[in-house]
C-alpha cells in the first residue's frame, strides 16, 4: 500500500516533518536505522533556545518551534521546563555586551529577556550564583530531556496520528515514488532525507553540493555536590560570541579577544559552557566544538578538564562525572539548514548547525507546508 509520505530518519526533524504531515490526516511511514534514535536528538543538551537565535528567520523559527514543543508536551506528556534560561556574566565584556544587547536588539525585536544585576543576583537561586556580575534571563527558552522526549514523541506519533515506524530497518536506496529497504520496498507520493550527518548513505551526490562538514562535541553527565535542584537551562558569557543574537554586535569584540588574551584553549576547541538539568537531578555539562569531514572517535581529557573546571566554577560547587559521549551534528553548510529537491518528490531535509531541537519543528511545519499546502 502506498503512503503519502516516506520519511528516512527518527531524528527530531524527522519526528518533526512526520507530525506536521500527520495532523494533516496525511499516511506516514518513518524508517530509522537502529532499534531507537542514536544520534544528534538524543546527545543534545535538550535546550529549545529562543533567546540565543539571531534576528530573521531563526528567531522566528524558534518562536514556531516554542509553541509546538508547548503543544508536544500537552499531549505527549514530554517533561518540559518552561523557566527559561539565565546566561551568567563573569567579566565586565560580558556584561556590557548584555547590557547593549538589552538596551538595543532585544527591545527592537521583543526578546522576552530580563537582565538581573547586583543586589538581583542574590535572589537567583539563594545567592549560588551571586559570584557573577550579571544574568540574562530568557523567559522564552526551554529546557527537555533528549532522551525520554525523543521516545515520548514516538510513541504518541505511533499511538495518536498512526504515523508507523519501521525501526533496525536501513534504507538502501531512494528513488522517485520509492524506497528500497533491508525491510523491502515501500511506496509513498513524497520521500523527505533526514539523515543527519550521514552524507554518504543516501542521496550523496545532492548533499555534496552542499558542502558540509561534521561538529564533534565532547559531552558529559554529571551530579552536583550540592543539591541545587536547577530548573533552568545555563548558559555563560562565553555562548555570547556562539550564539546569532549576540555574536555580531560591536561589544562582542572584547568579549572575544578577552578570550583569546586569558584561555585561547577555549576559542581553539570552541568551548563555550552550557550546563542542562535532567529530571533526575544531574546535568548535562559541555561542549567542545571540533570541525572536519569524519568525526574522530578519540576524546581529548584536558577538554574534559576544562569543561569541568568551568562548570564548577560556574555552579560554584564540585561535580562527579557519571557519564561521558561525543555528541555529532552536520553543521557549515550554505546555511543554518537546507530543504533540497533531490528528484521529483525526494527532498532531503539538513541542519548545518547545532539548534535542531530550538528550530526543527517549526521548519519542518513550514516544508510540509510547502509540499501540501497550510493545515485545513
Amino acid at each position: 500500500m502506498s503512503s503519502d509520505l516516506l520519511i528516512i530518519g527518527a531524528g527530531i526533524l524527522g519526528l518533526s516533518h512526520a507530525f506536521a504531515a500527520a495532523k494533516r490526516g496525511l499516511k506516514v511511514k518513518v524508517f530509522e536505522r537502529s532499534a531507537t534514535p542514536q544520534g544528534a536528538s538524543v546527545r543534545n543538551f535538550g535546550q529549545a533556545l529562543v533567546t540565543g537565535q539571531p534576528p530573521g528567520p531563526m528567531l522566528d523559527l524558534a518562536r514556531e518551534s516554542r509553541e509546538i514543543w508547548g503543544h508536544w508536551a500537552q499531549v505527549a506528556g514530554l517533561q518540559l521546563k518552561r523557566n527559561g534560561s539565565y546566561l551568567f556574566a563573569r567579566t565586565e565584556a560580558q556584561e556590557h555586551l548584555l547590557e547593549a544587547f538589552c538596551a538595543g536588539r532585544a527591545l527592537e525585536h521583543g526578546y522576552n529577556v530580563e537582565l538581573l544585576q547586583g543586589a538581583a543576583m542574590k535572589d537567583v537561586y539563594g545567592g549560588q550564583f551571586r559570584h557573577h556580575r550579571a544574568a540574562l534571563h530568557g523567559k522564552d527558552d526551554q529546557q527537555l530531556y533528549s532522551r525520554e522526549a525523543i521516545p515520548a514523541l514516538i510513541n504518541y506519533l505511533s499511538r495518536e496520528l498512526q504515523v508507523e515506524f519501521h525501526f533496525s530497518t536501513l534504507v538502501r536506496n531512494v528513488e522517485p515514488g520509492q524506497v528500497h529497504t533491508t525491510a523491502g520496498s515501500f511506496r509513498g507520493e513524497q520521500i523527505i532525507v533526514c539523515s543527519g550527518h550521514d552524507y554518504q548513505t543516501l542521496l550523496a551526490e545532492a548533499i555534496a553540493e552542499l558542502n558540509p562538514s561534521i561538529c564533534r562535541l565532547q559531552m558529559l553527565r554529571a551530579r552536583p555536590v550540592l543539591n541545587l535542584n536547577l530548573q533552568h537551562a545555563l548558559l555563560t558569557g562565553l555562548s555570547c560570541v556562539h550564539y546569532g543574537a549576540f555574536a555580531d554586535l560591536s561589544e562582542a569584540a572584547a568579549v572575544q579577544a578577552q578570550i583569546l588574551r586569558d584561555a585561547p584553549h577555549l576559542h581553539e576547541h570552541g568551548i563555550h559552557l552550557l550546563i542542562s538539568p535532567t529530571p533526575h537531578g544531574e546535568l548535562i555539562i559541555g561542549d567542545s566544538h571540533d570541525y572536519g569531514s569524519d568525526a574522530s572517535p578519540f576524546n581529548a581529557e584536558q577538554v574534559d578538564d576544562w569543561m569541568i573546571e568551568l562548570a564548577e566554577q560556574t555552579l560554584g560547587c564540585k561535580i562527579q562525572v557519571v557519564e561521558r559521549w561525543q555528541g555529532v551534528y552536520g553543521s557549515r553548510g550554505p546555511g543554518p539548514f537546507s530543504f533540497l529537491c533531490a528528484a521529483p518528490g525526494v527532498n532531503v531535509a539538513l541542519m548545518h548547525t547545532g539548534v535542531g531541537m530550538s528550530v526543527g519543528p517549526a521548519m519542518a511545519e513550514r516544508n510540509i507546508t510547502l509540499l501540501w499546502g497550510a493545515p485545513r
